[in-house]
């Protein structure tokens, strides 16, 4: 659900949480990161996890915005002018920073910074100020700051400080560009036909905008739709410069299956509105291509499915259960519960990893079992604001914290509520997936990564399964694939800090069981 994301190709980290998130209001945009190709990114609390991770090992994270930048030495300006790295000793290792300076027309001085380690480029800085060799670099974004000296004309010795942490960070001239090797990645020539197609939403009236890879022939040939996960995300699923859904698309098609894969609503060449939109909006979109695929005379109409990732393999459920013509579902690391209950889950697994105190872990869940509950049964956003505000006021009556350590809670509460309180979260806490899948009457194969932190295959799998075969479907497939991470790539400990270090974008032993279970499932031609 995927919470990746968080869309559209700036995709800010909440350090351990990718997710399709976008929704809505500009504020909500933060919860773009981890969506993409995280797929359940789905949203997965990533502001509260963000809050504890940075806290502790000062985790950077931005969005993208632009500021004006102030220099007070013209000659300093010339100095400072380039890229400076350096490597940051944090509790979770060394993360590198790279802040880049540059001169504008207008004699002011732009600032950006990336976090290769995080896959995170061109976080915008605010201030920057240099007087008498001490260089103020201002991150708000992060709610972080640079302060440091110049050693040499090469070297700034200084200390980075977040969320009232300070860490020891040197800087070095001569940043050299951030390269990812994405081997994967598929290059034209093409031995397929690829086509920029779209088509319309007529629930709402706008376009989508999408790639139709067609294989060589005449056809007709079978079809999937890919359907990304939580967050504002792109046709490829795109994240920390993986691009999951073209290389996923690229295997499908050379083996004989059509693939379209679209821009989400608001991306790329994508129209629709954000406002308001829950997942069941999304959904439209999906069948709106599910309807595009009808009309091509290249794709039989009997051998239609959907394949979605994260929030995506809620939404192909949804689908599916109110549409014959889908003839199978695939669901990436979708939820098979409700999305209060894979959250409260996925943050046990993280903070769990993370080593977080059982005291501390209890706290965060509290906060998050009654902030979602808040959410979710108040009628109206500015009502569960009310209440909101009211429950963690008297929470910390209760806990006889000085003014400015109270005046710092409340702010990061408020943060995590503007996020939260709006109708996509609303609607993603109480859904229940069961109601869908137990309505699905066609082949189902439902995937996960042993080492997916964001989607527990203990949790998710099983609960799929049941609600299927409930229905009275006995064509369900459930397989926990070993070693893999939410995104299907062989991980190491299935963190998503891992995501930008690891070169491989899709297993391929994942993308072969899915090619052959779809050949041989469209082979018999039935449809339950």
């Amino acid at each position: 659900m995927s919470l990746n994301s968080f869309k559209d190709n700036q995709k800010w980290l909440l350090l351990s949480f990718i997710c399709k998130d976008a929704l809505k209001p500009a504020w909500y945009r933060v919860f773009t990161a981890i969506r993409a190709g995280c797929a359940m990114q789905v949203m997965l609390c990533r502001w509260f996890y963000n809050q504890y991770v940075m806290k502790r090992t000062a985790f950077i994270s931005g969005l993208v915005f632009i500021l004006g930048l102030t220099l007070s030495a013209q000659d300093n300006a010339n100095k400072l002018e380039g890229s400076w790295s350096g490597n940051m000793k944090t509790a979770a290792g060394e993360l590198q920073l790279v802040i880049h300076f540059a001169m504008t027309e207008a004699d002011t001085v732009k600032a950006s910074m990336d976090s290769p380690d995080q896959g995170v480029k061109g976080i915008p800085c605010g201030r920057v100020t240099l007087d008498d060799d001490t260089l103020m670099v201002d991150i708000p974004m992060v709610r972080g700051s640079f302060r440091g000296g110049f050693t040499n004309d090469s070297i700034i010795t200084g200390r980075w400080t977040q969320l009232g942490r300070e860490y020891d960070l040197s800087l070095k001239k001569g940043a050299k560009p951030i390269v990812y090797s994405r081997p994967q990645e598929p290059m034209p020539p093409y031995p397929y036909r690829e086509e920029e197609v779209t088509f319309m939403n007529t629930v709402e009236n706008f376009s989508l905008a999408g790639t139709l890879t067609l294989p060589q022939g005449e056809g007709p040939f079978p079809a999937v739709v890919l359907i990304t996960g939580s967050g504002q995300q792109d046709r490829d699923e795109t994240i920390f410069m993986h691009k999951p859904f073209k290389v996923l698309a690229d295997h499908l098609t050379r083996n004989g299956i059509a693939v379209l894969r679209y821009d989400d609503r608001g991306v790329g060449g994508s129209k629709g509105r954000l406002t308001e939109a829950t997942t069941m909006s999304f959904a439209d979109d999906a069948e709106a291509a599910v309807n595009y695929l009808m009309q091509r005379a290249e794709i039989d109409k009997k051998k239609i499915g959907l394949a979605g990732h994260s929030e995506g393999g809620l939404i192909a459920p949804i689908v599916a259960s109110r549409n014959a013509n889908i003839a199978f579902v695939i669901s990436l690391a979708g939820p098979g519960v409700t999305g209060y209950d894979a959250i409260i889950q996925q943050n046990i697994d993280f903070f769990t990893v993370s080593e977080m105190p059982q005291e501390d872990l209890e706290t965060q869940l509290h906060m998050l079992r009654n902030l979602f509950t808040i959410v979710m049964d108040s009628k109206d956003q500015r009502t569960a604001a009310k209440r909101a505000m009211e429950w963690y006021n008297g929470e910390l009556d209760t806990m006889g914290l000085a003014p400015e350590e109270r005046a710092q809670r409340m702010t990061d509460f408020t943060q995590g509520l503007i996020q939260t309180n709006n109708a996509w979260w609303k609607y993603f806490l109480s859904a229940d997936p069961a109601l869908y899948w137990s309505n699905v009457q066609c082949p189902v194969l439902a995937l996960n990564g042993e080492k997916d932190f964001q989607v527990n295959h203990k949790q998710n799998l099983p609960a799929i399964k049941n609600a299927v075969r409930r229905g009275g479907n006995r064509k369900v497939k459930t397989v926990a694939l070993p070693g893999l991470n939410h995104l299907f790539q062989n991980a190491g400990t299935g963190l998503t800090t891992e995501y930008p270090k690891i070169e491989e974008t899709f297993s391929p032993a994942a993308m072969d069981l899915i090619t052959k279970w779809i050949r041989k499932t469209v082979k018999s031609g039935k449809r339950q």
